[in-house]
């Protein structure tokens, strides 16, 4: 089983709290995180959202001005769902 998730990445703090309260606004379901290891080795923070959204958030992303250092994903191999 195959569980990805998808990821904004900034170039800093206030960028990614910018975008949040514009996803906020539009209530576009999102989850500020501790940007992934296996995307950055900073220590910043990252928004997970939701695939199906993305489209609506690079338009909230321009419209605002947010400075962001890219879309990523990481896909991870689920061995037990239930965890």
């Amino acid at each position: 089983m195959e569980n990805i998730r998808h990821y904004i990445l900034f170039p800093s703090h206030t960028e990614g709290v910018k975008l949040e309260s514009a996803l906020k606004k539009d209530n576009i379901k999102h989850t500020i995180v501790p940007t992934p290891r296996e995307l950055s080795v900073s220590c910043g923070i990252a928004i997970m959202y939701n695939k199906e959204d993305e489209e609506k958030i690079k338009e909230l992303v321009d419209c605002n001005n947010v400075k962001i250092l890219g879309f990523h994903y990481i896909n991870k191999k689920v061995t037990n769902p239930y965890l």
